[in-house]
């Protein structure tokens, strides 16, 4: 396999040079230049484009997102942005996912040079998702993962109890789980659904500080509620709760009610939150009155958690390979019988509004 060719832009030299240094020294990707703004970038990269392009958002001249839009109109090309870690700098960024990029790098405003030697997995993780991703040009409307991590299962957070599966009720739970092309999926299922839904749980791989303003562009664009879930949040009729990055999400029943805990814990599958966490718990909390959605995403973060909520009897399905950016996840969960059926981005919503048993989806 080439090289991944990675272009980086970024107005300080500092982040230009230890980026350069880091990503050099890793197997499979050549960084083939660097520019300190979108104009210079542009001539640069007239002589050799890059697979993956490492953008920042506040640059001199023309500013990232400007860029991003530029690129999604002119010339598609996979996109990671390296954002400071600020809540200023998460909506920001929010803006920029919304318009095609495909993940994020976070970078402090201190010790910069040492947080990136120390986040040589995740950048590499970052990259190798991108240069997977099938970009296109954005209407109105992440990664082969490092042999040095451990792969944790999610026994690591929430151990398997063997109990039979509660019996069924009309009532749904929704849960979901994505990456890699996520954002923009995410905002376009949730932003076609009416405002009573089943209560709907989501984990999106996204670093912290990115959710809470993830959460809450969806809650502004959407006719349901959206929030980053805290601890013993309940999911309710109408209100979709996005795990917090860096946390875990379980789901939990207590009596009639179904609440959402947050704890910490090790990576599992190589994510915090992961997407096998949730749907363990929740074939564990609602059994076969959960529907189980896994979507766009590097990896297989999901797959096997997936499975356990199908063998529950709970329906499970995959957004299609056609409308994925990338179909890693979906592709994983289907090969081990994880799922019922695919369905495109597209028909998703209305499967969620319908919220079917198992049985009356496959029936029909």
């Amino acid at each position: 396999m080439p090289d991944i060719k990675v272009f980086i832009v970024d107005d300080s030299a500092v982040v230009r040079q230890v980026l350069t240094a880091l990503l050099d020294g890793l197997p499979g990707i050549q960084v083939i230049g660097s520019a300190p703004d979108p104009i210079f970038a542009l001539k640069r990269m007239e002589t050799a484009w890059p697979d993956v392009i490492v953008l920042d958002i506040e640059m001199p001249r023309m500013d990232g997102i400007t860029f991003l839009k530029k690129l999604m109109r002119e010339r598609p090309t996979p996109v990671v942005i390296c954002s400071t870690l600020t809540a200023k700098g998460a909506e920001v960024t929010m803006q920029a996912m919304s318009a095609g990029a495909v993940d994020i790098i976070t970078k402090p405003t201190l010790n910069l040079k040492g947080f990136l030697q120390d986040s040589k997995t995740l950048l590499a993780d970052a990259i190798k998702a991108a240069s997977h991703a099938r970009v296109k040009k954005v209407s109105s409307v992440s990664s082969q993962q490092m042999e040095s991590t451990p792969k944790l299962t999610a026994d690591a957070v929430i151990m398997p109890t063997g109990l039979a599966p509660m019996s069924e009720t009309t009532d749904r739970v929704i849960a979901i789980g994505t990456s890699t092309g996520g954002t923009q999926a995410l905002e376009y299922v949730l932003t076609r659904l009416p405002r009573i839904v089943p209560g709907i749980v989501i984990v999106q791989h996204m670093p912290e500080a990115f959710t809470a303003a993830f959460a809450k562009r969806l809650d502004s664009l959407s006719q349901i509620s959206v929030k980053e879930a805290e601890q013993n949040d309940r999911v309710i009729p109408g209100l979709a709760l996005i795990a917090p990055g860096g946390k875990h999400m379980l789901l939990r029943r207590s009596g009639a009610q179904y609440r959402v805990e947050i704890k910490d814990g090790p990576l599992v599958s190589r994510h915090r939150p992961s997407v096998d966490v949730l749907f363990r718990s929740t074939a564990q909390a609602a059994g076969k009155n959960a529907i189980g959605i896994i979507m766009t995403g590097m990896g297989d973060d999901g797959a096997r958690g997936l499975k356990e909520l199908h063998d529950t009897g709970a329906l499970t399905v995959a957004q299609d390979e056609a409308s994925c950016v990338v179909y890693g996840m979906p592709k994983e969960a289907v090969k081990i019988g994880a799922t019922d059926a695919e369905f495109s981005l597209a028909a998703i919503p209305e499967l969620i509004i319908r919220s079917p048993s198992r049985a009356k989806l496959l029936k029909a």
